[in-house]
């Protein structure tokens, strides 16, 4: 069987294996409607509309109640208690002790700075649901992660960066990009795959990157991007103590989410940071869920205490651990001012945790059916963008013309975006290796974009293509 015969033969499998499962779904609720005596029109319509989602969520679903009652199993196994037993108490001394954000009235911020803030929030989602409408026609491919609701930790903390500062992402990067000075033409023509994005189309949705901006990249594998960024913080601490630039004081912020609080790289990062002192901010978006797992169920506590709050880390290394609210733009904005003139002064680094919440599912391919309604809905009563909206009115920062005209501004550059991203130019098949070898001519592609196997004088993959 050769490749090709393989491919069609696995593809063949999976979609059997999906119709296999709807056909047995949909049975299931013919048989459940009927002993009720309800219509069943309506129902299969339904299902039929979810054909290739629900196996997807059913198979998840089940695996994740599967794994916790293995869980509950090998407890009572060892005999262990669902609860944590009661220990003996665990001495620990923390060398900065965490600090809750202020949970009264929001800091009173300048008209400026409050319209800077709406504006850049107001961006960030109405580009995400453009996002959506261009993916669902199919003018973008591969998974999409959106931002949609976390926009008041990314304006929040990014919008107070200077350009010589540094952002490392994940792959929900699209926002931060757009808050780091990146242009919306450019995060768009990159999600078409067009050579005018900001990675020349390479990158795509969860690659972001711009030298210019300070955008380190958004980073596919979770807790990949840490490092990077903590190599950045390095650079600029080593420039100036060690080289002598007093000028070298840019900063470092890295996002991630609450499910990368438990790989390797995060605790490896937070220890090298504080040792070293470096200018480096950890941000955690905690959206309570990693993918399709609850943050509850993932991280672990201190005996007794069921609040697994990841700022409590940061102590442990020695840097302040700093608990805020992430659907409140402006708390965010006052301890990420703290966090960043700390770490110019050369402090070293800080850890903040941002409670936040998707208002989408894990990406555009997911039905988002693991959460329940109640949670979501408590959720979107919080919307960030409607609660600056509404402080700065009562507080004088702007009047509902000011808004609007933000508002408006907004809605010409995200047209304009998809109507550049759609009318650039495709990259050209010689820009296929770009970046992957130093010299691609001689790796398969000449200047004409030609690969070697169509050059003159081609034989068993010796020729050179000059």
């Amino acid at each position: 069987m050769n490749v090709d015969e393989r491919r069609a033969h696995a593809i063949s499998s999976w979609v059997r294996r999906i119709l296999r499962a709807c056909k047995q779904q949909l049975i299931c609720t013919w048989f459940e409607h009927k002993a009720k005596r309800r219509p069943v029109g309506l129902q299969l319509a339904k299902d039929l509309t979810g054909l290739f989602y629900k196996p997807f969520a059913a198979f998840h679903r089940t695996s994740c109640l599967r794994f916790g009652k293995m869980q509950s199993m090998l407890k009572q196994r060892s005999g262990v208690r669902a609860a944590q037993p009661a220990r003996r108490a665990v001495q620990v001394r923390a060398v900065a002790a965490p600090v809750k954000a202020a949970t009264s009235k929001s800091p009173i911020v300048t008209p400026e700075t409050a319209k800077d803030l709406y504006y850049d929030m107001v961006l960030g989602r109405e580009f995400e649901e453009m996002c959506a409408q261009m993916y669902y026609r199919g003018k973008m491919f591969g998974f999409v992660h959106l931002y949609s609701g976390q926009e008041a930790v990314s304006s929040g903390v990014i919008r107070q960066l200077r350009q010589d500062d540094y952002v490392v992402s994940t792959y929900r990067d699209h926002v931060h990009a757009l808050s780091k000075g990146v242009s919306a033409r450019e995060v768009m023509a990159e999600l078409f795959g067009k050579k005018t994005g900001c990675c020349r189309g390479q990158g795509g949705s969860m690659h972001m990157f711009s030298a210019k901006a300070g955008v380190l990249g958004g980073y596919a594998f979770i807790g990949e991007g840490i490092p990077v960024g903590l190599g950045a913080a390095f650079q600029s601490k080593y420039r100036r103590d060690v080289l002598g630039d007093e000028k070298a004081d840019s900063v470092t912020c890295s996002f991630f989410g609450d499910g990368t609080c438990n790989v390797g790289q995060f605790y490896e990062s937070l220890n090298m940071a504080a040792l070293y002192k470096l200018p480096h901010i950890f941000v955690v978006e905690n959206n309570l869920w990693a993918i399709g797992m609850s943050h509850l169920r993932a991280t672990a506590s201190t005996a007794g205490d069921q609040d697994p709050h990841i700022y409590k880390k940061g102590p442990a290394f020695g840097m302040p651990g700093v608990l805020v609210d992430g659907m409140d733009v402006l708390k965010v904005h006052q301890v990420a001012k703290e966090a960043i003139e700390r770490a110019r002064r050369g402090e070293g680094p800080t850890l903040i945790e941002a409670e936040t919440y998707r208002f989408r599912g894990h990406s555009l391919a997911d039905p988002d059916e693991l959460r329940s309604k109640e949670e979501k809905a408590k959720w979107l009563a919080r919307d960030p963008i409607p609660q600056l909206k509404k402080y700065m009115i009562d507080n004088g920062l702007a009047s509902e013309a000011d808004i609007k005209a933000l508002e408006d501004k907004v809605a010409e550059v995200v047209e304009d975006c998809v109507k550049f991203a759609d009318e650039s130019p495709k990259p050209e098949r010689g820009q296929l290796l770009e970046n992957v070898f130093a010299d691609p001519r001689g790796f398969g592609i000449a200047e004409d974009g030609r690969y070697r196997y169509q050059m003159p004088g081609f034989s068993s993959g010796t020729a050179v293509v000059s």
